[in-house]
């Protein structure tokens, strides 16, 4: 008989179940200010420790320190500011929306507002984003009507994309935001592709595709490191690590590896970790990863840390999973209140302000609705014609389609 113990699995468990008190004072949070700044020209392996660390700049005290500080102005924060409660502000309108019958789904991003907000600064026309549904950021933090953007979750007559996605799908190519896939990682893939594309063109612009960290399991987040380090793709690659799947914690998809960003070493690639909390940090580490890319000097990999305070969908009940007290508990905070206690520490805001500037954008919002439900919901509609199935399929319509839509009386 052989002495050898039976073979048996690791399945790793959260630290925290329904019913626990959540305590995150063993998670290691480094001090603002404490990370180096690189040259952008930098080989991936000088600076491997920014793979393991976060990169912050506001401190508990609402300071902006280190070498990642003093990138933006009082306005350009302000607007950041705006930006981020205009989002929060949406998604609230939008669950409720939900709630009432006048879509069927929407997803929030309560918590991860700074992330999308933040990072579309660095961007430029014709730059193009390959986003999941949590970046609505990316386009409420542009010039993308707000109108569009609720005809298109109601389905409704106006809606732009014409009913053929679910709501939250959005697409713009004008403003950079490419169809929203509900098939996970698809898109991570597509922007190297893409990027590559805008690279044998000679063209000047970059992509920027975007994965949560359960995502990272999937084969195209993988496949899309190969090609981006092997042709060296002008892409930011962005994991926003949100902590939680739709109920899975963040361990599962990164089993042993220290951290989500680490897996970039392995390909070559400059990899950082950065505090996706603080709206300073994201936009710091984003400028530094697009010059890069505009340079021509290939990919960065950047690993948003941040919470999903909120439930993963409308379709989730996160109190079956999580400890009721986490969200709170979350050691970098609400990234709307620390850029606000930033501004306020700088003498150029107030709580006065702030909650007029709230007011302002939760009536803007209401108006966007108001305007948006003249042209129907997906309870009442009405909505587009059923005739708009064959139209964008082909060039050309075929012969078949033809026939299919004359035998359904289009």
């Amino acid at each position: 008989m052989s002495d050898t113990p039976p073979l048996s699995l690791y399945v790793p468990e959260p630290e925290f179940r329904p019913g626990d008190k959540p305590d995150f004072s063993n998670v290691p949070i480094p001090q603002a200010g404490a990370a180096i700044m690189p040259p952008v020209d930098v080989d991936a392996g000088e600076i491997r420790d920014l793979a393991y660390t976060i990169i912050r700049v506001m401190n508990r005290e609402g300071e902006a320190v280190g070498p990642w500080a003093d990138m933006l102005d009082d306005a350009q924060l302000k607007e950041g500011l705006e930006d981020m409660l205009r989002v929060r502000a949406f998604d609230v309108r939008m669950t409720m929306a939900q709630r009432q019958g006048k879509t069927s789904f929407y997803m929030q991003c309560l918590g991860e507002e700074a992330i999308a907000c933040a990072f579309s600064k660095v961007l430029k026309p014709g730059d193009m984003n390959f986003p999941t549904y949590r970046q609505q950021g990316l386009l409420l933090s542009t010039d993308y009507p707000m109108v569009d953007m609720i005809n298109q979750i109601y389905s409704n007559a106006a809606d732009p994309l014409m009913g053929r996605q679910l709501p939250i799908m959005y697409s713009s190519k004008e403003h950079g935001f490419f169809t929203i896939s509900g098939n996970l990682a698809t898109q991570f893939m597509q922007g190297v592709g893409w990027a590559m594309a805008s690279a044998i063109k000679g063209d000047t612009k970059i992509a920027t595709s975007w994965i949560g960290e359960g995502s990272t399991a999937e084969n195209d987040f993988h496949a899309g490191l190969v090609f981006a380090s092997t042709y060296r793709a002008p892409v930011v690659l962005n994991i926003v690590n949100n902590q939680w799947a739709i109920s899975t914690f963040q361990g599962i998809a990164r089993g042993g590896a220290a951290t989500f960003a680490s897996r970039g070493l392995g390909f070559g690639i400059p990899s950082l970790r950065v505090d996706g909390n603080d709206y300073l940090a994201v936009y710091a580490v984003a400028k530094w990863a697009a010059e890069r890319a505009r340079r021509g000097l290939g990919p960065t990999l950047i690993e948003h840390v941040t919470y999903r305070i909120g439930a993963h969908s409308t379709s989730d009940d996160p109190s079956a999973y999580r400890a009721k007290e986490e969200s709170t508990s979350w050691p970098l905070g609400d990234p709307v209140e620390r850029l606000k206690d930033h501004l306020i520490k700088r003498g150029v805001w107030s709580d006065a302000q702030h909650h007029q500037m709230k007011e302002m954008l939760e009536a803007q919002v209401a108006e966007a609705q108001k305007q948006a439900e003249k042209n129907g919901t997906l309870h009442d509609g009405p909505h587009s014609s059923s005739a708009s199935m064959f139209d964008d399929v082909y060039k050309e319509m075929p012969l078949h389609l033809r026939r299919q839509r004359q035998e359904a009386g289009f």
